[in-house]
């Protein structure tokens, strides 16, 4: 049987690949049940060491990828450089893949409302928490999707409150265009120190611009090494110290920015994460297939490698099969 290439769409570019899908990454986990390996995760991984050179590569680290919610970090960044004057909770949840959990949503309504915003002003999909924990209680208690309860909501009322501050519109904020989104893109131009390779859309209707690991590992390391009191040394501080506010009580971010004092993290759709250590060393990488039960074991594994020894790291690595109920295997490393 002979593959074929679908035909492109009237008016549509051609789709972007950062290789040759015949040339499959490495295997970074691998899945035991029983004792048996059923399954396997591929992907790329990069750690740099503290000086910001490459230490330890697996795959193609240069190939462009979407850091999906992983740029968060660099989308905080560019509305303190639109002027929004942010901090604490308020900027570490501007940088957030909330849970859902309560005090989520009241921030998200607050910061709305100090600017004259409401849920409205929005355009997040409607969504059920992220938690599946709070998504249970959300839904026993009679809730239905709503735009706050998207976890990117943080993100998009801190970048409705930019627009508010400098009188740009609210209703087309997430056009690539707007100034807001120009702004966006050059910070992340900047702190990755690469070009944008590609535009595209995030699941909660963001623009999302590609960037290879390497240079989204450079940018947590920039991050974490800015000087006081820049924009990037300021979403670095409040991500850090209000970790709860990134991700929820019940989620990896939070584990390890709490476990790993000074660690920045931050986790992205379709198995994408970024850390940097306070001394300037970091890591980036992607679980080819999207597999979230990988990201955790994936992750332990290269902090060990980077040196870390904190119980946070354990805790993180830990993905365990069930089968009757009961643990009948894992998803573990494979490098």
């Amino acid at each position: 049987m002979t593959s074929r290439t679908p035909a492109v769409p009237p008016g549509a570019a051609p789709a972007v690949s950062p290789r040759d899908p015949r040339e499959a990454p490495p295997v970074l986990a691998e899945v035991v049940r029983s004792g048996f390996i059923e399954g396997h995760h591929r992907g790329t991984l990069v750690l740099l060491d503290a000086d910001g050179g490459v230490e330890f590569a697996l795959g193609d680290p240069g190939a462009p990828v979407f850091p999906r919610s992983s740029n968060k970090p660099m989308q905080a960044a560019a509305v303190l450089r639109a002027g929004l004057d942010l901090a604490g909770e308020r900027l570490a949840l501007a940088a957030a893949s909330h849970s859902g959990e309560g005090f989520h949503l009241d921030l998200v309504r607050k910061m709305l409302a100090e600017h004259g915003l409401s849920a409205a002003d929005l355009r997040t999909p409607p969504d059920l928490p992220l938690d599946p924990v709070e998504a249970e209680t959300f839904l026993a208690g009679g809730g239905v999707r709503d735009r706050v309860v998207m976890n990117c909501s943080g993100k998009h009322a801190a970048m409705l409150a930019a627009c508010v501050l400098n009188g740009w519109p609210t209703d087309t904020y997430l056009d690539p265009a707007h100034p807001l989104q120009r702004l966006v893109h050059t910070v992340v131009e900047e702190a990755s120190g690469e070009r944008v390779s590609a535009v595209g859309t995030d699941g909660c209707g963001a623009p999302l611009m590609a960037i290879s690991l390497t240079g989204l590992a450079r940018s947590f390391r920039h991050f974490v090494l800015a000087a006081p009191g820049t924009a990037e040394r300021r979403v670095a501080d409040a991500m850090r110290a209000h970790p709860e506010y990134v991700a929820g009580t019940r989620r990896p971010d939070t584990w390890l920015m709490r476990g790993v004092p000074g660690a920045l993290s931050k986790m992205g759709a379709e198995a994408v994460q970024a850390v940097a250590l306070p001394d300037g060393r970091a890591l980036a990488f992607k679980i080819d297939d999207g597999g979230i039960r990988a990201l955790g074991p994936v992750l332990a594994r290269a902090l060990e490698l980077l040196g870390v020894t904190a119980e946070a790291r354990d805790r993180i690595g830990h993905a365990p099969l069930l089968g009757g109920g009961a643990e009948v295997g894992v998803v573990r490393a494979a490098f």
